[in-house]
Protein backbone atom coordinates (compact mmCIF):
# COMPACT_ATOMS: atom_id res chain seq x y z
CA UNK A 1 0.00 0.00 0.00
CA UNK A 2 0.92 3.76 -0.78
CA UNK A 3 2.18 5.70 2.05
CA UNK A 4 1.67 2.78 4.95
CA UNK A 5 4.56 1.35 6.68
CA UNK A 6 4.16 -1.83 7.56
CA UNK A 7 5.44 -2.21 11.75
CA UNK A 8 6.78 -5.16 12.19
CA UNK A 9 6.57 -6.27 16.08
CA UNK A 10 8.81 -8.37 18.36
CA UNK A 11 7.30 -12.19 18.89
CA UNK A 12 5.45 -11.99 21.80
CA UNK A 13 6.41 -16.13 23.01
CA UNK A 14 7.63 -18.63 21.80
CA UNK A 15 6.85 -19.78 17.90
CA UNK A 16 3.91 -22.54 17.54
CA UNK A 17 6.47 -24.73 16.72
CA UNK A 18 8.48 -24.31 19.89
CA UNK A 19 4.73 -24.96 21.68
CA UNK A 20 4.11 -28.07 19.61
CA UNK A 21 7.80 -29.09 20.69
CA UNK A 22 7.12 -28.58 23.92
CA UNK A 23 3.13 -29.98 23.93
CA UNK A 24 4.88 -32.80 22.28
CA UNK A 25 7.42 -33.42 24.43
CA UNK A 26 5.53 -32.84 27.50
CA UNK A 27 3.10 -35.15 26.96
CA UNK A 28 5.26 -38.19 26.68
CA UNK A 29 7.06 -37.01 29.70
CA UNK A 30 3.98 -37.11 32.01
CA UNK A 31 2.84 -40.37 30.03
CA UNK A 32 5.79 -41.51 31.29
CA UNK A 33 5.44 -40.19 34.88
CA UNK A 34 2.12 -41.63 35.31
CA UNK A 35 3.61 -45.22 34.96
CA UNK A 36 4.86 -44.58 38.80
CA UNK A 37 1.29 -43.45 39.73
CA UNK A 38 0.39 -45.69 42.70
CA UNK A 39 3.32 -48.00 43.13
CA UNK A 40 5.11 -48.50 46.51
CA UNK A 41 9.10 -47.95 46.40
CA UNK A 42 9.35 -51.42 46.07
CA UNK A 43 7.15 -51.85 42.90
CA UNK A 44 8.47 -48.69 41.30
CA UNK A 45 12.56 -50.52 41.93
CA UNK A 46 11.15 -53.86 40.45
CA UNK A 47 12.53 -54.65 37.45
CA UNK A 48 9.97 -57.68 37.00
CA UNK A 49 11.02 -58.18 32.51
CA UNK A 50 13.73 -59.59 30.86
CA UNK A 51 15.71 -56.78 31.01
CA UNK A 52 17.62 -54.75 34.14
CA UNK A 53 15.13 -51.39 33.49
CA UNK A 54 12.97 -50.71 36.61
CA UNK A 55 10.44 -48.05 36.34
CA UNK A 56 12.09 -45.69 38.85
CA UNK A 57 15.27 -46.03 36.81
CA UNK A 58 13.78 -45.04 33.30
CA UNK A 59 12.84 -42.03 34.73
CA UNK A 60 15.91 -41.19 36.54
CA UNK A 61 17.72 -41.79 33.44
CA UNK A 62 15.52 -39.51 31.71
CA UNK A 63 15.70 -36.76 34.55
CA UNK A 64 19.95 -37.11 33.58
CA UNK A 65 19.42 -36.95 30.02
CA UNK A 66 16.98 -33.94 29.96
CA UNK A 67 20.01 -31.84 31.89
CA UNK A 68 22.42 -33.03 29.80
CA UNK A 69 20.90 -32.47 26.31
CA UNK A 70 19.43 -28.79 26.99
CA UNK A 71 22.00 -27.98 29.48
CA UNK A 72 24.90 -29.36 28.61
CA UNK A 73 24.34 -29.88 24.87
CA UNK A 74 22.05 -27.16 23.64
CA UNK A 75 23.09 -24.34 26.26
CA UNK A 76 26.82 -25.08 26.52
CA UNK A 77 26.81 -25.09 30.28
CA UNK A 78 29.47 -26.37 32.03
CA UNK A 79 27.96 -28.77 34.88
CA UNK A 80 31.97 -29.37 37.43
CA UNK A 81 32.05 -32.97 38.30
CA UNK A 82 29.40 -34.21 35.75
CA UNK A 83 29.48 -35.66 32.52
CA UNK A 84 31.14 -35.03 29.99
CA UNK A 85 34.01 -33.88 31.95
CA UNK A 86 33.68 -36.94 34.12
CA UNK A 87 33.12 -40.19 31.99
CA UNK A 88 30.61 -42.92 32.99
CA UNK A 89 29.11 -45.45 30.96
CA UNK A 90 25.73 -44.53 30.19
CA UNK A 91 23.98 -48.15 31.99
CA UNK A 92 24.46 -46.36 35.33
CA UNK A 93 22.19 -43.54 34.60
CA UNK A 94 19.39 -46.17 35.33
CA UNK A 95 20.71 -47.61 38.27
CA UNK A 96 18.93 -46.25 41.03
CA UNK A 97 20.64 -45.55 44.33
CA UNK A 98 19.71 -46.59 47.90
CA UNK A 99 18.71 -42.85 48.31
CA UNK A 100 16.56 -42.40 45.36
CA UNK A 101 12.94 -42.80 45.69
CA UNK A 102 9.83 -41.93 43.75
CA UNK A 103 9.09 -38.13 45.09
CA UNK A 104 12.95 -37.44 44.69
CA UNK A 105 13.40 -38.75 41.02
CA UNK A 106 10.20 -37.43 40.27
CA UNK A 107 10.73 -33.97 41.46
CA UNK A 108 14.27 -33.99 39.76
CA UNK A 109 12.67 -34.75 36.91
CA UNK A 110 10.21 -32.02 36.48
CA UNK A 111 13.07 -29.46 37.98
CA UNK A 112 14.94 -30.61 34.92
CA UNK A 113 11.70 -30.55 32.36
CA UNK A 114 11.26 -26.64 33.71
CA UNK A 115 14.65 -26.09 32.91
CA UNK A 116 14.81 -27.58 29.36
CA UNK A 117 11.49 -25.77 28.51
CA UNK A 118 12.91 -22.83 29.65
CA UNK A 119 16.11 -23.40 27.42
CA UNK A 120 13.67 -25.07 24.44
CA UNK A 121 11.45 -21.70 24.73
CA UNK A 122 14.18 -19.34 24.40
CA UNK A 123 16.74 -20.80 22.16
CA UNK A 124 16.10 -20.52 18.05
CA UNK A 125 15.45 -23.96 16.28
CA UNK A 126 17.50 -23.54 13.48
CA UNK A 127 20.82 -22.75 16.13
CA UNK A 128 23.18 -25.53 16.13
CA UNK A 129 24.26 -26.64 19.57
CA UNK A 130 26.65 -24.50 21.80
CA UNK A 131 28.24 -27.50 22.31
CA UNK A 132 28.82 -28.73 18.69
CA UNK A 133 32.15 -30.50 20.31
CA UNK A 134 29.90 -33.16 21.57
CA UNK A 135 26.37 -33.10 19.01
CA UNK A 136 26.56 -31.45 15.65
CA UNK A 137 22.89 -30.82 15.17
CA UNK A 138 20.42 -27.72 15.95
CA UNK A 139 18.21 -27.00 18.28
CA UNK A 140 15.35 -28.38 16.84
CA UNK A 141 16.77 -31.93 16.56
CA UNK A 142 17.90 -32.23 19.89
CA UNK A 143 13.95 -31.27 21.13
CA UNK A 144 12.95 -34.05 18.29
CA UNK A 145 15.23 -36.78 19.63
CA UNK A 146 14.20 -35.84 23.17
CA UNK A 147 10.35 -36.71 21.66
CA UNK A 148 11.69 -39.93 20.27
CA UNK A 149 13.74 -40.95 22.94
CA UNK A 150 11.13 -40.25 26.12
CA UNK A 151 8.24 -42.08 23.50
CA UNK A 152 10.51 -44.83 23.60
CA UNK A 153 11.11 -44.74 27.59
CA UNK A 154 7.39 -44.54 27.89
CA UNK A 155 6.92 -47.28 25.84
CA UNK A 156 9.12 -49.29 27.75
CA UNK A 157 7.72 -48.38 30.93
CA UNK A 158 4.36 -49.26 30.10
CA UNK A 159 5.22 -52.74 29.64
CA UNK A 160 7.21 -52.86 33.12
CA UNK A 161 3.69 -51.34 34.44
CA UNK A 162 1.64 -53.97 33.19
CA UNK A 163 3.94 -56.52 33.77
CA UNK A 164 4.22 -55.37 37.45
CA UNK A 165 -0.01 -54.87 38.22
CA UNK A 166 -1.95 -55.69 35.31
CA UNK A 167 -2.21 -51.40 34.33
CA UNK A 168 -2.44 -50.57 31.08
CA UNK A 169 -2.61 -46.92 29.39
CA UNK A 170 -2.35 -43.84 30.39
Amino acid sequence: MIGTVAVMSEPSGPSPEHEALCEFLGYQREALISRLDGLSEAQARATPTASALSLLGIVRHSAIWERRWFQVIVAGRRLPGEWPEVSEPNDTTFVVGEGDTIASVVGRYRAEIGESDRILRAADLDAVCARADLVEETVRWVALHLVEETARHAGHADIIRETIDGTTGR
